[in-house]
């Protein structure tokens, strides 16, 4: 149960940091701030429900995925650091204020649950930099020789990505709340510095990718070019 455990909060803490329920819920404020409390909800569901998805099938067949298209963990974390930094230099320059030109009650020409996967749940919450992580610590189930000791961190990897997604739930859910606490003014600065932390996260994942490229080039074999198969 202590292995368990330790696993668990292991897990936990390296996925949490990059997906970073809280910082989101403020990021996914800003971009449906002008829609109704409802559909508020309504896209929180779906974002905690894709995000679950996305880190489950990252987890259990990213490796699988990126060796039969031969692609490397370096490469992902390139690809996936800009499209983070692009992000959240965007929302950084737009801040909170979305669609202002536009009457409050007035209906929408598109169907805003169409935001649910993108960009609300990829690349904003669970994006490739997350996908990059939950996919390493899924490569590491290779590392267990036990089948006892692979399920038991199976098992407690699973509950971790469970709790990740609660998170999301929770904290998109009550996003509106933070604004009226925060107001207005507070809410953008707010959106504003979480859009600055997501861009840096981008290039913190984007230099890690390409630093491990450059290692690669410098000392060849020193990095595998495709994750080892798991199992």
């Amino acid at each position: 149960m202590q292995t368990l455990i330790n696993t668990f909060l292991v897990v936990l803490a390296s996925i949490f940091p990059v997906v970073n329920p809280p910082g989101s819920a403020l990021v996914f404020l800003g971009l449906t701030s002008k829609m109704k409390p409802s559909i508020r909800r309504a896209l929180a569901r779906r974002v905690a429900v894709n995000a679950l998805l996305v880190l489950l099938c990252s987890f259990l067949l990213g490796a699988v995925i990126l060796q039969f298209y031969g692609i490397s963990i370096a490469v992902l974390r390139v690809a996936g650091g800009f499209i983070v930094a692009v992000s959240g230099w965007k929302l950084l320059n737009e801040g909170s204020h979305k669609e202002i030109e536009a009457p409050p009650d007035a209906e929408p020409l598109w169907d805003p649950l169409s935001l649910a996967f993108y960009p609300l749940t990829l690349p904003l919450t669970t994006g490739p930099g997350t996908i990059a992580v939950v996919i390493s610590i899924g490569i590491s189930r290779a590392t267990f020789t036990e089948p006892a000791e692979e399920l038991l961190f199976i098992v407690a990897s699973l509950a971790a990505i469970a709790v990740i997604a609660l998170a999301i739930l929770l904290c998109f859910s009550y996003a509106d709340r933070i604004q009226r606490i925060l107001g207005q003014g507070g809410t953008d600065i707010a959106v504003r510095l979480s859009a600055f932390i997501l861009f840096s996260l981008g290039v913190q994942i984007l230099w890690s990718g390409v630093s491990e490229l450059l290692i690669s080039v410098l000392h060849p074999g020193s990095i595998p070019a495709v994750p080892k198969p798991m199992g």
